[in-house]
């Protein structure tokens, strides 16, 4: 027989939500059975989303009518300062929670009231967070009950990465240099004048450059992997007129002797969600847009003694809501393919 659980989604409104919406919509061992919102509260789901209808019978509820602990798990799909002040009345009631916010990303208290600009209201139960970046934490996410869903560019940026560190192959002292960009959906589904489409189309910018929030998430992870590399690491955002998608150019300087191409295949052979390119390829941001795929290429430089990392995700799916659906399978040991076998959209 067929394992069903229950899932309630907090904060449906926004562009994660609805992805989390879209793909859970087609997994086979989940039951969507609440999404909450306090402002469209008693608006049906199919009328809010049009993409939806015939999908859902669902109305929107607030969280104290959503009667979320009586759900398998629960996802946060909420701005930064929400989750922790409602996740742990939920974690007392035996559900697990996949936090799609930076609530419980960082470790480190003081670093995270600095970035993110408020006091945390329950530091005590970031400890038992499990960070996840799937192909990281594998066996940790299995039995965790919470669940922090790593931001976009830090799994951009993490994931070709993340085999290279694990076999101390980084140069000690040397520039470690992310240059990303990312798609206007990136800064959520919120009124704002830098997402209109009259500031955004046409246009490409950097931000952040002295300091953004995903700097310190990116840093704990490197620093997980291999010492003394994550004080050289620069990240500088960018904003480009596109709706989704992610881009990460990473430069790096390699010890004598690796074979950067081997270590990525060999690290994510059995990763289906991770495409190891043909030495000299360009990953396109179209050939992931929907899916939940990371795809990497690694090229020396010509004349140099700098690798260059490629990586592409769309940052709604893998950057998110796909590898929130990701945890959720691995959490309750289902196909890390369930829900999740969609094929990129073209054009």
């Amino acid at each position: 027989m067929t394992q069903i659980i229950k899932a309630g989604i907090v904060g449906a409104t926004g562009y994660t939500g609805v992805e989390l919406l879209r793909l859970l919509a087609n997994h086979p061992n989940v039951e969507v059975c609440a999404v909450t919102s306090r402002s469209e509260a008693g608006v049906a789901v199919a009328d809010y989303f049009p993409s939806l209808r015939g999908v859902y019978d669902l109305t929107f509820q607030t969280p104290d009518d959503a009667r979320l602990n009586e759900c398998d798990v629960v996802f946060f799909a909420t701005p930064n300062g929400v989750a922790m002040k409602e996740a742990p009345a939920l974690l007392a009631a035996g559900v697990r929670i996949i936090d799609l916010s930076a609530d419980f990303r960082i470790q480190d208290i003081a670093a995270w009231e600095h970035w993110y600009g408020m006091s945390h209201a329950c530091p005590d139960i970031v400890p038992q967070a499990v960070y996840g970046l799937c192909e990281m934490n594998r066996e940790a996410i299995q039995t965790a009950q919470l669940i922090a869903n790593p931001g976009c560019y830090p799994t951009c940026v993490s994931l070709p990465l993340l085999p290279l560190l694990k076999a101390g192959r980084l140069k000690n002292g040397m520039p470690l240099i992310a240059d990303c960009k990312s798609g206007v959906s990136g800064a959520g589904r919120k009124a704002a004048v830098s997402a209109l489409l009259c500031e955004a189309g046409d246009n490409f910018k950097a931000y952040g450059v002295g300091g953004h929030r995903h700097l310190p998430e990116i840093r704990q992870t490197i620093s997980r992997l291999q010492e003394n590399v994550a004080d050289h690491l620069v990240f500088v955002p960018h904003l480009t007129p596109m709706i989704r998608g992610m881009h990460a150019t990473l430069y790096l300087h390699l010890q004598d002797g690796t074979d950067p191409q081997q270590i990525l295949s060999d690290f994510y052979a059995d990763s289906p969600f991770v495409d190891i390119l043909p030495s000299g390829s360009t990953p396109e941001t179209r050939s992931v847009r929907g899916a939940n795929l990371c795809r990497i290429s690694i090229q020396k430089a010509p004349q140099q003694n700098v690798w260059i990392a490629l990586s592409v995700i769309d940052n709604l799916v893998k950057g998110a809501a796909g590898q929130a659906v990701q945890n959720m399978n691995i959490m309750f040991g289902f196909a890390d393919t369930a829900g999740l076998n969609s094929v990129p959209l073209l054009p």
